[in-house]
């Protein structure tokens, strides 16, 4: 048995957490979680780390939650258990820092939807995309019945949760669950060339960003224009500080 925690982080400028469960294709089960959730905390609270990078060992991103030992949970262990797991995947869809999932391999389960709920989506050809929880008796969680119908349509979102139709990366691109597909050899490359420039960004520009679009998902124009003036203003103060610093002697 490996000596490795079933999440490992790496911290830096870009921070990379990775499911490390490889022999059973990564999927999550309650060290991962909160293990996950630590991660996200320290990537937040580190001034250091601009883009975080979510990923899996072994050629695999996630096969989901690791169910064994689970199906007997009384009804009480259950609800905990969601929303323990809840808390965890609202800090990530609200961190205030970009963040990347780079797929490789499947993501399937809460493992799609954790990959769906960072802010880009970096794919491999050898990528597959699955919302299988009909196929063992379940119904979707991880955010993923608030993310797959704004993504694909309500139509489309009912019909891969319902069916567990596993989507190829050409059609999750088409679909929109991945911002790129790429050769799998290609794939490191490619989310370093995006990393970089995500790090390079102003921290006030890439959270303003982020809040902005975030909340005009319930905001109306009006109070989506609100909402731009307030995050213009914190990046603009954030650029008169730099430029400050740098003209001081």
């Amino acid at each position: 048995m490996s000596d490795e925690p079933p999440v490992l982080y790496e911290p830096g400028e870009v921070t990379r957490l990775t499911f490390n469960r490889p022999r059973v294709k990564n999927a999550l089960d309650s060290a991962s979680w909160a293990l996950f959730g630590d991660g996200l905390e320290r990537f937040a609270e580190d001034d250091d780390a601009r883009v975080l990078v979510l990923s899996g060992a072994g050629g695999e991103f996630s096969s989901g939650a690791d169910l064994s030992g689970n199906i007997n949970a009384s009804a009480d262990q259950v609800t905990a258990k969601m929303r323990e797991i809840a808390s965890i995947i609202v800090r990530l869809h609200t961190m205030p820092k970009p963040t990347l999932a780079r797929v490789d391999g499947v993501a399937a389960g809460v493992g799609m939807s954790l990959a769906l709920g960072c802010d880009l989506v970096l794919a491999s050809e050898r990528a597959r995309f699955g919302a299988v929880f009909s196929r063992v008796g379940l119904s979707p969680d991880g955010g993923l019945s608030w993310l797959l119908p704004r993504l694909v349509g309500p139509h489309k979102a009912k019909e891969l949760t319902l069916l567990g139709r596993i989507v190829d990366a050409p059609e999750a691109a088409a679909l929109g669950l991945a911002n790129l597909v790429v050769p799998a050899p290609d794939l490191d490359a490619t989310v370093t060339d995006w990393t970089t420039r995500l790090a390079a960004l102003s921290p006030a520009a890439a959270s303003g960003t982020l809040s902005v679009l975030d909340a005009s998902w319930t905001a109306s124009f009006p109070e989506s224009l609100e909402h731009e003036a307030t995050a213009q203003q914190h990046a603009v103060a954030a650029l008169r500080a730099r430029n400050a610093t740098a003209g001081a002697p």
